[in-house]
């Protein structure tokens, strides 16, 4: 029995994994047609420059050497990602690029996969895939008060008359949703934790309390979203779960949250 049990959580966990993957790599191929269409506009240029005036010619010149020079750029950076998918690894020189490149080529993915008939949802949720991928290569380890769970509203139950958002100590671990059980990782872990009406409360949150790591959870949009504003810090994103539709009585998987919590602590020790 319990060698049944073993090959059958290595099955689910092979799966998953493969699942993770597929979903890294539709953002990584999304990224690498745009950065193709952007070498066929630059070659475009440089055919047009070759038909045009003197004035002309040194104007398209130096716009073709600044697309050129990012051309490269977001190829280093792509690079980096491509190696990170295969290998779980990033060659620092690529690091930087990489995570550059991931962000501002976003917006374009989004407009090649509505092009190609891509979801929005499932490129943000390859987006958050590979950030969480960068995110754990960083490796970046904090103390627990630099640490912050950011949560959503619809995480509690709708029917719940305690004001979470005001003071998470209102909260009475009912288990009717998912915020008891946040709550209960937060002191097991002695972490910050707190809930946000919206995007304008999660960023003061975050300017109020200061932490070095954020995991956020949130729908993919919302973590999107999230995930730009706050570049600067080490952010995780876990994607809500959302049986009764979005926004309403959301949840979320306490194992993930708590294993982006193991790997973001310098003292995890139960």
């Amino acid at each position: 029995m319990p060698m049944a049990i073993g090959l059958t959580w290595g099955k689910c966990w092979g799966a998953h994994r493969v699942m993770v993957e597929e979903k890294k790599r539709v953002f990584v191929g999304l990224i690498s047609i745009s950065l193709l269409i952007l070498a066929v506009l630059a070659g475009t240029s440089w055919y047009l420059v070759q038909k045009g005036s003197k004035v002309a010619w040194w104007i398209l010149l130096i716009l073709l050497s600044v697309v050129m020079g990012f051309l490269i750029y977001a190829g280093l950076g792509i690079l980096g990602l491509l190696v990170s998918l295969i290998t779980g690894r990033t060659p620092p020189v690529l690091s930087r690029a990489q995570d550059t490149v991931a962000f501002a080529l976003l917006p374009l993915a989004l407009r090649v996969g509505a092009l190609l008939g891509v979801e929005k949802d499932r490129i943000r949720a390859s987006f958050i895939e590979v950030n969480n991928q960068l995110f754990r290569q960083k490796d970046k380890r904090v103390r627990p008060h630099e640490l912050l769970i950011l949560a959503p509203i619809c995480l509690q139950n709708a029917d719940c008359p305690r004001k979470v958002t005001n003071d998470i100590g209102q909260c009475r671990k009912c288990g009717r949703c998912s915020v008891g059980g946040l709550l209960e990782l937060a002191d097991k872990y002695g972490v910050n934790l707190a809930v946000a009406t919206g995007g304008t409360k999660a960023r003061q949150l975050i300017r109020d309390l200061n932490p070095q790591v954020v995991i956020a959870i949130a729908c993919e949009r919302d973590l999107v979203s999230g995930l730009q504003d706050a570049r600067q810090i080490t952010v995780g994103g876990i994607t809500n779960q959302r049986p009764h539709g979005p926004c309403f009585n959301t949840q979320v998987d306490l194992e993930k949250v708590e294993e982006a919590l193991k790997a973001s602590l310098l003292d995890t020790a139960d």
